[in-house]
């Protein structure tokens, strides 16, 4: 059975939502929602995920999950906004504690920042199964891009987050702490061992050069076959001195620092200080 698939694409940050319903029930499942932020004033907006939320009414649906395939650094998550409005559990890795770690320390958030992933509704591993109606849904543990990145594959679809971009566009980057070209290889394979039409959403897309629309659908056999970083089957070693190299040239998401902070919660800002208001840390040299 097909999941029916609707994407939202935020075109500020390039980031690509999805809807995903079971055709036979009004259950759908909610993937990597985002949560407008203004950098330079420092306030958010719930436009992006307003959308969802009239579309999720306007059908009638039932939420029962809203999933992070990872911890993104170039957006926030809109996912508490979303879970308040329309329901659902909150899930995400649980090498999500791992982050939380890394990035505890980076924002020095002392001990009443709880590093057990706690903030979520359902920390899954490898071979984990979960339900959206009658749709059936797997989880992989695809890290590289960050470690707790997961693939949600519900029947014939793979959600694959950042891991792999469209086929023109090529792979995500590694250098994040606690990323790795050798892991984020090894993660893609696990993907492309998919059968050849299962269908691949990616979580971004930046118009690859000579292509004039934004795409986000493609599948395991195209990936295979035309991938500029990992088709035609380029070896582990080609693709870690080519994806380091790449890397080497990047600049960091204009939206890290709020993102990490923000996304590591759960979508949930920094506990308000005696005032009130909220802060995000900006670490000096710190990343």
């Amino acid at each position: 059975m097909a999941p029916e698939v609707t994407a939202f694409f935020d075109e500020a940050t390039n980031t690509v939502s999805f809807v995903v319903k079971d055709p036979e029930s009004t259950s759908c499942a909610i993937i990597d929602s985002v949560l407008d932020f203004d950098h330079a004033s420092g306030r958010t907006d719930t436009a992006s995920a307003d959308e969802i939320v009239a579309y999720v009414k306007e059908k009638g649906l039932t939420v029962d999950w809203i999933l992070e395939s990872h911890v993104h650094a170039d957006h926030l998550s809109a996912a508490p906004y979303l879970q308040e409005r329309l329901g659902g559990k909150i899930g995400i890795g649980e090498k999500i504690t791992v982050v939380q770690d890394t990035f505890g320390k980076i924002f020095n958030e002392g001990t009443e920042f709880q590093r057990d992933g706690s903030q979520f509704d359902q920390l899954f591993v490898e071979g984990d199964t979960f339900t959206i109606g009658g749709l059936e849904g797997a989880v992989l543990h695809t890290p590289g891009h960050t470690p707790a990145c997961l693939t949600y594959v519900i029947e014939d679809a793979a959600f694959v987050g950042d891991t792999l971009f469209m086929p023109d566009f090529g792979t995500a980057r590694a250098d994040f702490p606690g990323g790795s070209a050798e892991m984020l290889y090894d993660s893609i394979q696990k993907i492309l061992a998919l059968p050849d039409e299962t269908r691949i959403f990616v979580g971004h897309d930046y118009k690859a050069p000579g292509r004039d629309d934004y795409a986000w659908e493609t599948t395991v056999g195209a990936q295979k076959a035309a991938n500029v970083h990992v088709g035609q089957a380029r070896d582990k070693d080609e693709f870690v001195k080519m994806r380091t190299a790449r890397d080497a040239q990047l600049g960091m998401p204009k939206l890290i620092i709020p993102s990490l902070q923000v996304n590591m919660r759960a979508g949930q800002m920094p506990e308000p200080e005696e005032n009130g208001t909220s802060y995000l840390k900006l670490p000096v040299n710190g990343l």
